[in-house]
């Protein structure tokens, strides 16, 4: 009777458990053995102008081991075939010996070795190792597992890394994968990463790390990033680094920064920086006389003072309290548009902008993108600084035509001065060309849309007034010399300002070449160690010769590097100050 009662309590809980409780114990065993996991998508490259690589992924395998369960299967092994089984220490020396070779140089073999022997849940042994070794490792050796890792690759070093960049692996978020923390590859990072599929496999209950093979499901694909391709010429941008470099070193400079863009569409062909930050887009500095190309085109555009008209000007005026004086000391002179750029005298430029007034000024500095972010996709992309026009005192125009109490960063000067050279249509530089999706297909981003500065005619005026400031000829010698090119009409100007801390001074030179008809805008900035190093009027090693001579030998290497022809003459000579 008892045994009859225990089989007919036995038959009520199985025809239970097959018949009432059957599903829900299959989904619990399943939901048990199921374990979701990640496919990392492949991260888009980086390319430039030309489609040659600046940065890349390629895919690695982490190995790992967990101590506790290698210890258990040899366990097993030895128990079963004792024989044929080594001991402990024999089978880890070889385990260790296989992931030294493929790890290469630099892998600690006694570090490897306590790992494997250790007590711990998870080690990882070595990591970069390429997806065929890890395969054939974990094969000869199964309780070594891998793990997918991706490996950033720059091809050409730190070529272009103010721009481009740099990744890390990120394990600890949801999903592991890379991740941007610089540069484009973060500013880009959600377009550049693509968007992670899921799997699901099989694993041992209570066992999320020893899978069932054949069991892998893939519920959605992963879909990898876009790539990027960008303005800039590898081959530019590695001349641009390498003058930034040793004009630093030749100066003792706290920071070199160069930009070069296309005259006619403003893409960015080369931004360098000594400093690791971007420095050129985040730290803006006040321009000094290089603003004066506002000052002149306005002039120019409303009849103020035109190329064949002189302005009178003292040594120093007074205007509403403050002081404007030129650096270098003269008699009261009659100075054409020409002289007041070319030897960068303050006196006169705010006396031309006065003639302007204040609300054409400020209108005339907006449009020639002061104040304004330059939008060049980089992380920490500054927007300078003009004060408010209602904020404008009296004063206001003893200050802001000659660059100070204004800010503005690089690419920002380096678009004003592409107006000019643009025959009057400043286009916002452009840094991120067009994007390569998931299937292929090149999308070309769409190009800013220009602003109308001044006309054409008013453009090439000044472009023909700047070539008076690299001129050298006896008594109507410009301020910068330096930057002509031998063989090639040059416009530009400089400006030299001192910061306020007064240790170190900004000094700066933008222009164009070939004059005549612009084919590039190059824009560049010294950050002086200090004021001494520029000497009392600005012409010492670190001082306004600096960002001019850089200028030249950048613009020398475009010349070669795109064969520009040589002017068919020379630039004539400009009357500075005209003879009473």
């Amino acid at each position: 009777m008892a045994l009859v009662l225990m089989l007919l309590v036995a038959a009520v809980k199985l025809v239970h458990v097959q018949v009432f409780q059957a599903e829900a114990l299959s989904a619990r065993a399943a939901k048990q053995r199921a374990t979701p996991f990640d496919i990392p998508a492949q991260r888009g490259s980086i390319v430039d102008r030309a489609g040659r690589p600046l940065a890349f992924s390629v895919d690695s395998r982490v190995l790992y081991v967990v101590p506790r369960l290698l210890r258990a299967n040899w366990q097993k092994a030895k128990d079963k075939r004792p024989e044929r089984t080594p001991d402990f220490e024999t089978y880890t020396a070889r385990i260790a010996d296989t992931v030294v070779r493929a790890a290469g140089e630099g892998t600690d073999r006694d570090q490897v070795l306590a790992k494997l022997r250790g007590d711990g849940q998870r080690e990882e042994l070595a990591e970069n190792i390429g997806p065929a070794t890890a395969w054939e490792i974990t094969t000869a050796h199964p309780d070594i597992g891998s793990e997918y890792r991706a490996v950033r690759v720059y091809p050409n070093g730190s070529l272009g890394a103010n721009v481009i960049g740099t990744t890390v692996w990120r394990k600890d978020q949801k999903p592991a994968g890379t991740r941007g923390v610089s540069g484009l590859e973060s500013s880009r990072d959600q377009a550049l990463a693509g968007r992670s599929g899921r799997r699901i496999v099989d694993t041992e209950q209570g066992r999320d790390d020893v899978v069932i093979p054949g069991t892998e499901r893939v519920l959605e694909p992963a879909t990898p990033g876009a790539s990027l391709e960008l303005t800039l010429d590898v081959d530019v941008q590695f001349m641009a680094q390498q003058l930034v470099s040793e004009h630093a070193k030749r100066s003792s400079a706290h920071d070199v920064s160069l930009v070069v863009l296309d005259a006619k569409t403003a893409e960015v062909l080369a931004l360098a920086t000594e400093q690791k930050i971007n420095t050129a887009v985040s730290i803006p500095f006040e321009p000094g006389g290089a603003a004066a190309v506002v000052t002149a085109a306005g002039a120019v555009e409303d009849g103020a003072l035109g190329p064949e008209r002189t302005v009178t000007v003292p040594e120093r005026v007074r205007v509403d309290g403050v002081e404007v004086r030129d650096r270098t000391g003269h008699a009261t002179q009659d100075f054409t548009l020409a002289g007041v750029l070319a030897r960068s005298s303050d006196v006169g430029t705010v006396q031309t902008a006065r003639k302007l007034g204040e609300d054409r000024f400020a209108e005339l500095t907006a449009r020639f993108g002061f104040g304004e972010r330059v939008e060049l996709g980089l992380p920490g992309e500054n927007s300078g600084q003009v004060p408010p026009r209602e904020h404008w005192s009296a004063s206001t125009l003893a200050r802001l035509p000659i660059g100070h109490d204004v800010a503005v960063t690089l690419p920002q000067l380096a678009s004003a001065y592409q107006a000019i050279a643009n025959d009057g249509v400043r286009v916002p530089p452009r840094l991120i060309r067009a994007e390569t999706r998931q299937n292929g297909q090149r999308a070309e981003l769409p190009r800013p849309a220009g602003v109308r500065v001044v006309s054409p005619q008013t453009a090439a005026t000044v472009r023909g007034l700047l070539r008076a400031v690299v001129q050298d000829s006896p008594g109507q010698k410009g301020t910068s010399p330096a930057a002509a090119l031998p063989g090639y009409q040059v416009a530009g100007k400089s400006g030299t300002r001192e910061q306020p801390s007064g240790q170190r001074v900004w000094n700066c030179f933008a222009g164009m070449f070939p004059a005549e008809s612009p084919r590039f805008v190059i824009a560049t900035l010294v950050d002086a160690a200090d004021t001494a190093a520029a000497g009392p009027a600005g012409t010492g090693s670190a001082g306004a010769e600096a960002p001019a001579r850089l200028f030249r030998e950048m613009a020398d290497y475009l010349a070669q590097r795109y064969r520009v022809p040589m002017a068919k003459e020379r630039a004539p000579v400009q009357e500075l100050i005209a003879t009473r």
